[in-house]
């Protein structure tokens, strides 16, 4: 059970560092299909996908607590550095995912998914809330509704190998509302504080349901397509991997830049992807 919480808490990691996969870090310890069928026979097998899922499960949820007040200094101190890094793991992923195509002839079939997923992701930062600070979170039907939806698509993208959940929440605008709205929990939790217990609650509880939600729903659904159009599928994950660092780096606020900054960002981009190349191997 130590080694699926210390498993766990790999993906956990991936998942809140935009540009890493949690799908890949699964396949990576030879835990993705094994956790597709506990999700998908949860409750036909409901004992032994337990046994899986809860340690798991334990693992990623006590590194992404644990790792949400880093993320939010480095995005609050160091924006351009810290997002040049993210853009070298999501660009240090793509040999992984090219070799899944590799051998395959190319066609417009294929072509088409690719380019409908880059246009999705490129789109989506274009029309986005910049970087999530100006996410509006304050508790209304409209807004649950929203987390609900942001949960649903932010939990579908992290199960999918090569593809980060929290580069999605990023693109829609939510990223650093999330970490801010889990420290702000913890702090208040910790300080007995009801009334701010209450208010973060309003934020996460519709987010988490929207990823539990997500993450079943797809689970099925990746069965689905990847037994059909396996080939296909890769394509549209090419797609939305290569079209993340346009989307990343039109999200920057700019404002206050220096060379020593780009210049530390450039490096950091080169670590990214040298990192991202050495974990996405299966």
């Amino acid at each position: 059970m130590l080694k699926q919480i210390v498993q766990g808490a790999v993906v956990g990691v991936a998942n809140i560092i935009p540009g890493v996969s949690g799908g890949t870090m699964l396949v990576a310890m030879g835990l993705y299909d094994r956790l597709i069928h506990a999700i998908t026979h949860l409750r036909s097998e409901f004992k032994k996908s337990l046994e899986l899922l809860f340690p798991i499960l334990i693992g990623a949820g006590l590194a992404i607590v644990i790792l949400s007040r880093l993320f939010e200094f480095l995005f609050e101190y160091y924006p351009i550095p810290t997002n040049f890094a993210f853009c070298g793991l999501i660009a240090g992923s793509l040999p992984f995912i090219f070799e899944k195509v590799k051998g395959h002839k190319v066609t417009i079939g294929k072509v088409i998914p690719f380019f409908i997923f880059f246009a999705i992701v490129v789109g989506m930062a274009l029309l986005g809330e910049t970087d999530g600070k100006a996410a509006d979170v304050s508790f209304n039907f409209i807004n649950v509704t929203k987390l609900l939806g942001v949960g649903i698509i932010a939990a579908a993208t992290m199960v999918i190998p090569g593809v980060s959940g929290s580069m999605m929440l990023m693109l829609m605008g939510y990223y650093n509302t999330i970490l801010k709205s889990i420290n702000q929990f913890i702090d208040a939790l910790l300080a007995f504080d009801l009334q701010d217990i209450f208010v973060q609650c309003g934020i996460l509880v519709p987010f988490g349901i929207g990823v539990v939600l997500g993450i079943f729903l797809i689970a099925k659904l990746i069965e689905i397509l990847f037994a059909r159009a396996e080939i296909h599928a890769y394509y549209a994950i090419i797609g939305l991997i290569m079209a993340s660092p346009i989307a990343i780096l039109l999200g920057i606020d700019w404002n206050g830049w220096t060379i020593l900054q780009v210049a530390l960002g450039i490096f950091f981009f080169i670590a990214g992807w040298f990192a991202a190349s050495k974990l996405g191997g299966e």
